[in-house]
């Protein structure tokens, strides 16, 4: 079909020159329908507007002429090639084709005008290999592919195997611009077009693809992403606003067991975990469900904050559950909950899926009967047959390793719960607004008294001895030491050091005077209970481990840890990784081993992570590194996909985004046409966004 007979929302395959081949790799970049295609966003431009005389081309540069075709030949041979000869006058180049010459060949004539663009070589004569064309068929003739700024496309293999190139993205683009612009609406209010002193939509898809300056190329980008970001801040807006209007349960204030767990404690809460549990207090007390993220850097406190308010929830006649991505995290949590709770009695549960069934059985009666007060486990929590007699309040910990679906089966064990989501990933401030725009958001920007700075460096390979050295000396101070490796096993496709052999290497040839021990993922969990409960215990000198710990292990005397294939890793994992150590009096270190070439960006990963401890300016630049799919996870379903809006640089766009969509839903605008149709349109699962938290 033909882009007159077409509507914005038809599905792209029926667009004359797609088809199904060529709409399923259109897919697979996001496009699907024929909107989509108009929203196809160049990753950048070329400017083909200045022309060059022929004789003034400069060889190994690239140009654009405007010429007259004045000969044509096939050239045969080991290579066939076409070509065509050039001239406006000022001199003579040839235009060099070696690959659809064919198709080429019937395009050009001799005598037409032509306007071309392409690197500048010299082989005997001047030569444009396979530059990009346009016939002239008319002073009036609109050009497409050279002779202005032309947007060059995101090009991926499956777009390339069936011959989807960026001159044929570009005529497809154009003819619907042609044809179906004047059926693109107006999206957003006016007012705030005017306010924000934004481009007209129309305008703005026109200039996406073929601005007239780079200028208008940037404001019909803005225009694009404050779209995106307003419309996702609408449902981040209609979530709260619902969370608001529901009613919860009501908690008293702090009684006789949390005043005498927080008296008990071996150390004096900071003035940063104080105002925290004001805040949760505040949101627990108002009779409202508390949907509340806490940020905290590692070592912060995060875990304290959370075990007071699991026994708030207690003390208020309620249960409580805290979920824990990984086995040992929330093995760590019940220990530490066990250990602090001294003589108070209090019945608690660990469910994690590696516990006996006997144990399993008795524990989800416990939890089913409201006997067990607090709980503590995995994803063994949100399992089907899991029920809770009266949860008032779920927490879940290191909570980007969980989806939006996730969270909300823990929230949905209870009546309206309450709900503290922690994370020790400090987020950057737009990705939290984007994510987690619905939550109230604290954070513990105060590490205890008499935490030491991690001190951090980087080593290759030839160090390797010296920093072996350097482990020997602390472990006969009395220190013990992590190793991490990527890998368990060693793979034949990577060239890694893997954790198995690690260890027996280590534990034979390099430190036979000390105890070294392996821990990885793929142990069952009483074994790596058990290794653990060594370690802390000071029975294990050296533990060799993958990044099974890279969150939960909590062992003061830890004071040293190795990263190998440190280039491997995010910074945001590495830091999560140096903060297994740090934890008690002693001075330490975080040493990250490299293996060369590294290419600029593991170096700028390594020497940020070098530089500083500060979590936030890690995971900003984290964001601007990896991209927010990669920061948040693949298993974070809640992050939205921007087409033209990014998130690592677009923070002040998104804040004002985020003012005028709230503003929309306080006037009880954002329910009805077309904001209503738009949204049901871009979020598909919009049901489910509104209700997940």
């Amino acid at each position: 079909m033909s882009p007159a007979e077409l509507d914005l929302s038809a599905p792209i395959q029926f667009l004359k020159g797609v088809g199904p081949k060529r709409a399923k790799a259109l897919k697979e970049v996001g496009v699907e329908t024929v909107e989509d295609l108009l929203l196809y966003l160049p990753h950048r431009y070329v400017d083909r507007s200045l022309l060059t005389p022929i004789s003034r081309l400069q060889v190994n540069s690239t140009a654009t002429i405007l010429a007259k075709v004045v000969g044509i030949r096939e050239e045969k041979g080991r290579r066939r090639r076409l070509v065509a000869i050039l001239g406006d006058g000022t001199g003579f180049v040839e235009c060099v084709w070696f690959q659809g010459y064919k198709y080429i060949r019937g395009l050009l004539r001799g005598g037409e005008r032509v306007m071309a663009s392409g690197p500048v070589r010299f082989f005997g004569r001047l030569q444009m290999p396979h530059p990009e064309f346009e016939i002239l068929e008319g002073e009036e003739e609109e050009l497409i592919h050279t002779g202005r700024i032309i947007p060059i496309y995101p090009s991926t293999a499956g777009l390339k195997a069936i011959g989807l190139s960026n001159r044929s993205l570009r005529s497809l683009i154009k003819g619907l611009l042609d044809s179906l612009l004047p059926q693109v609406e107006e999206t957003l209010p006016l007012e705030v077009i005017r306010r924000h002193s934004l481009l007209p939509r129309q305008e703005a898809i026109s200039n996406l693809h073929f601005p007239t300056s780079g200028e208008l190329t940037k404001r019909a980008r803005e225009r694009l992403a404050f779209e995106e970001f307003f419309f996702w801040e609408l449902v981040m807006a209609l979530r709260q606003g619902r969370r608001i209007r529901k009613k919860g349960l009501q908690f008293k204030k702090p009684g006789s067991l949390v005043r005498d767990f927080i008296a008990g404690l071996p150390f004096e809460l900071t003035s940063a975990q104080r105002r925290v549990l004001r805040e949760i207090y505040r949101d627990v007390s108002s009779g409202k469900p508390m949907h509340r993220l806490l940020q905290g850097d590692v070592g912060s406190g995060k875990t304290i904050v959370a075990l007071i308010s699991l026994l708030w929830a207690v003390e208020n006649g309620y249960q409580a559950a805290l979920m824990a991505p990984t086995e040992i995290l929330a093995e760590q949590h019940y220990h530490t909950l066990r250990g602090l709770l001294g003589p108070i009695d209090l019945e608690t549960r660990l469910l994690v899926s590696g516990i006996p069934k006997a144990r399993r059985e008795e524990t989800l009666d416990g939890i089913g009967k409201g006997v067990t007060k607090v709980v503590l486990g995995t994803h063994a929590l949100i399992e089907e047959g899991v029920s809770f007699c009266n949860l008032g309040l779920a927490v879940i910990d290191e909570q980007h390793k969980f989806g939006v679906v996730q969270r909300a089966s823990l929230r949905g064990k209870g009546s309206s719960p309450h709900l503290l989501v922690m994370t020790a990933t400090p987020i950057p401030r737009s990705l939290a607004l984007t994510v987690y725009g619905d939550l109230d958001i604290s954070v513990l920007d105060e590490l205890p008294p008499g935490r030491r700075r991690v001190k951090t460096i980087w080593r290759d390979e030839r160090a390797r001895e010296k920093v072996y050295s350097f482990l020997r000396d602390k472990i006969r101070e009395g220190r013990q030491v992590y190793i991490i490796c990527p890998l368990v096993e060693e793979s034949e496709k990577l060239d890694l050091r893997a954790a198995t052999q690690m260890a027996e290497h280590l534990g034979k040839e390099v430190f036979p005077e000390f105890k070294v021990d392996l821990l990885h993922g793929r142990m069952r969990g009483e074994t790596k209970e058990e290794i653990m409960g060594r370690f802390r215990r000071g029975k294990i000198d050296i533990l060799v481990s993958t990044t099974v710990v890279e969150v939960g292990a909590d062992v003061p005397n830890a004071a040293i840890i190795l990263v190998e294939h440190a280039e491997r890793f995010g910074l945001s994992q590495l830091h999560q990784m140096r903060g297994r150590v740090g934890r008690g009096e002693h001075q330490s270190y975080c040493i990250l081993l490299v293996s060369y070439p590294l290419s600029s960006e593991a170096r700028e990963r390594i020497e940020t992570i070098c530089r500083t401890t500060d979590g936030f300016r890690i995971a900003e630049a984290d964001l601007r590194l990896r991209g927010p799919g990669e920061f948040m996870g693949t298993r974070q379903h809640g992050l939205p996909q921007f087409k033209v809006a990014n998130l690592a640089s677009d923070g002040p766009l998104l804040c004002r985004a985020r003012e005028e969509a709230f503003a929309l839903v306080s006037k009880g605008q954002a329910l009805k046409e077309p904001y209503k149709g738009i949204l049901l349109r871009r979020f598909r699962e919009g049901g489910k966004l509104l209700e997940a938290g």
